[in-house]
């Protein structure tokens, strides 16, 4: 790491942290994508072809989500691979519980003791609801490009888990509850999210709501296109089973994983500030590795190893 400048600039360095999520764009509306359809059919997989039921598959499932987010959480800056993984974790997770929640126990040939596609999107709205109401109640930033602390990383991962699992009981509501059907579905959803394109770009509605709307939304999307990439041909989908789909968005997500990561190694992420409480401005631990910069202005700063950055103790 280079040594710190001389001079006037070597008075006042600040401290920034290396970014932990990645910014949203095109690329990461895709990553997205593919990996709520593989969580979709990697859940009927293991749950419905492998006739595991929910439970167990959930608990299989929900041990992946706990260890690669705690490996996410202690990670010092982006790590691609591991970032998609608990993505993906968090979709197969909430595909199980949304199942379980509405469905009961059973594995699809067996749907009774659930309280119903409806009631479960309610309940699930609910907990979003609370989950934001404690974010916001800790002072956290909800700039999901921005957050630069523990606590807010953390938020925002129970707040992805809790958002995939409402987009799968969405998903079903419409699928089952509405005369759409899985194909219906897809298209009614895939129109709500080019409006929510246009309302980014030609409205003033705020971008973090536009945000986890569609967040929320992309996982019936998945759902929806998951279910017709592995059903059989004689109920209108491309018949490719659930193993095979899966393995073929497991290759796809990998690929673009790959692809986001060598783009990282060519255009590394600009770091941010220290963190501070957006309430009451007192100090916030890190989510990510800490450097201090001399000189240049955050907007300038891209890489730890940089000129006049180094590790901060």
């Amino acid at each position: 790491m280079s040594s710190p400048p001389h001079g006037p600039e070597a008075t006042s360095p600040a401290r920034y942290v290396l970014r932990k999520l990645p910014h949203v764009t095109a690329l990461f509306w895709v990553l997205k994508t593919v990996a709520v359809t593989l969580g979709e059919t990697a859940g009927d997989e293991f749950g419905i072809t492998l006739q595991l039921g929910y439970v167990a598959t959930a608990a299989i499932f929900l041990l992946f989500f706990l260890v690669v987010v705690t490996a996410q959480v202690r990670a010092g800056r982006l790590r691609p691979a591991l970032y998609w993984a608990v993505i993906l974790s968090t979709s197969m997770v909430g595909t199980e519980i949304s199942d379980f929640l509405n469905r009961g126990f059973g594995h699809a040939s067996d749907d009774s003791g659930g309280i119903g596609y409806t009631a479960g999107g309610l309940i699930l709205t609910a907990m979003l609801v609370v989950v934001f109401l404690v974010w916001w109640r800790t002072g956290q930033t909800y700039d999901v490009e921005n957050i630069a602390t523990r606590t807010g990383e953390i938020l925002y991962w129970v707040a992805i888990l809790v958002s995939n699992t409402l987009g799968t009981s969405s998903g079903d509501v419409l699928a089952h509850d509405t005369p759409l059907g899985f194909r219906g579905a897809f298209f009614v959803l895939a129109g709500v999210l080019l409006l929510l394109v246009a309302a980014h770009y030609l409205t003033a509605i705020n971008g973090t709501v536009i945000f986890w709307v569609a967040f929320v939304l992309t996982r019936p999307l998945g759902a929806a296109g998951g279910d017709y990439l592995v059903k059989p041909t004689d109920e209108g989908g491309l018949g490719a089973g659930t193993l095979w789909g899966s393995l073929a968005l497991l290759a796809v997500l990998t690929l673009l994983a790959l692809f986001q990561a060598w783009r990282l190694a060519s255009h590394p992420l600009e770091m941010l500030p220290a963190p501070a409480n957006t309430r009451t401005g007192e100090p916030q631990e890190p989510n990510g590795r800490t450097v201090l910069a001399y000189g240049p202005r955050p907007e300038q700063i891209v890489h730890a190893d940089a000129p006049g950055v180094r590790d901060h103790p």
